[in-house]
């Protein structure tokens, strides 16, 4: 979103409140309420939104006047980032409204960023903007390489990114990947996302993304939201996206965030959400279908167990029989496969496997 529609939305934020001022009414904030009571799944759009629940809070409430002037202080902070082009972290915001609310009073506007981290989120909704677009930034997490050429416009300058020229460490995938940054150039034939970077440096040696050409994604672990806003976006190409996970319920999960989003960001919806995403493995399956995974398999915790118990429970995971197939084997042979096993056989045997997976189209929806 541009910079100005950001502004000028805070702005009617503000002016709505002096108006209701002038009218001697107590200045009022709305927003949808994010809990899991107000999170659905659309079945036909394949993937988790927020529901219409909304919640109100209003200046002249005694219960909701400090929440309410917090979150007008992280709005009039988000203004003034914008306006001087520059940007910060969600901790930096935290340390720039850490401050006591007068000499004679001891409270402090904020305590912990647990305070900040949900306003912030609740501005996103009220003003249908995106954290990003406010100029806000976390830690960066996840790596990609491949075929793609990206424009970043950085520092004053448009610095060209060529993802089959970045070496053993890939581009660092920012939090932020709509604002200044430009897909140029896209020559892959599909997207593949491995949850471990230790496999993606594998990939990655062995030129993977070149062989294929594909582009290869690591999230190191839980995608974060930028590197599943950018599965979204490469999506948007009409790339297909496969997903190479561990086989347990933690591995899968990692999928099924990336697939219909999760319940704490239902509220970004369609814009980091991938339905048309599919699993490449690895899967109970595998054992029968490649025999030396037999030996190599690991007694599932009961941690692990309860985990998959979970899954079982989600609506989205249980309209699809292939998984409830699956979940159910995890409980019954309290097993669990790496995907580093696929590399028992000899190092390079990941390549064939996923290729094989690829061509004879072995994934589960």
């Amino acid at each position: 979103m541009a910079k100005e529609e950001v502004v000028k939305k805070l702005e009617e934020l503000g002016n709505d409140m002096v108006t209701e001022i002038q009218k001697n009414e107590s200045p009022k904030f709305k927003t949808k309420i994010r809990a899991k009571s107000n999170v659905l799944y659309d079945p036909g759009l394949g993937y988790l939104l927020l529901g219409n629940k909304t919640e109100e809070r209003t200046f002249l409430n005694i219960a909701q006047a400090k929440k309410f002037m917090q979150t007008i202080a992280i709005a009039n902070k988000c203004k003034k980032f914008l306006q001087e082009n520059a940007h910060t972290s969600i901790r930096g915001l935290f340390y720039q409204l850490k401050f006591s609310l007068g000499e004679d009073v001891e409270e402090e506007l904020f305590s912990e960023q647990s305070e900040s981290n949900p306003l912030i989120e609740d501005l996103e909704l009220a003003l249908d903007v995106k954290r990003e677009d406010l100029n806000l930034t976390t830690d960066r997490k996840g790596v990609a390489a491949g075929m793609f050429k990206i424009i970043d416009r950085f520092g004053g300058e448009n610095i060209e990114i060529d993802g089959t020229k970045l070496g053993r460490s890939g581009w660092a995938i920012p939090s932020d990947v709509d604002n200044d940054i430009e897909f140029k150039d896209i020559k892959a034939k599909y997207v593949l996302v491995v949850e471990k970077d230790a496999m993606w440096q594998r990939l990655n040696e062995e030129r993977f993304w070149e062989k294929e050409k594909c582009i290869l994604i690591t999230p190191k672990g839980q995608a974060s939201r930028g590197c599943r806003r950018l599965i979204r976006k490469l999506a948007d190409y009409d790339l297909p996206v496969y997903v190479f996970t561990d086989c347990d319920a933690w591995g899968w999960y990692i999928y099924w965030t990336i697939k219909t989003g999760s319940m704490n960001l239902a509220y970004l919806g369609r814009n980091i959400a991938v339905p048309e995403a599919k699993f490449i493995g690895v899967t109970m399956q595998d054992i029968k279908d490649y025999s030396f995974l037999e030996k190599l398999t690991i007694k599932a915790k009961e941690i692990d167990i309860k985990r998959a118990e979970e899954l079982l429970e989600y609506e989205w995971i249980k309209a699809h029989k292939e998984w409830v197939n699956e979940l159910k084997q995890v409980l019954q042979q309290k097993k669990k496969i790496e995907q580093d096993a696929l590399q028992g056989p000899r190092l390079s045997f990941v390549v064939d496997y996923l290729k094989e997976k690829i061509k004879k189209n072995k994934v589960l929806p």
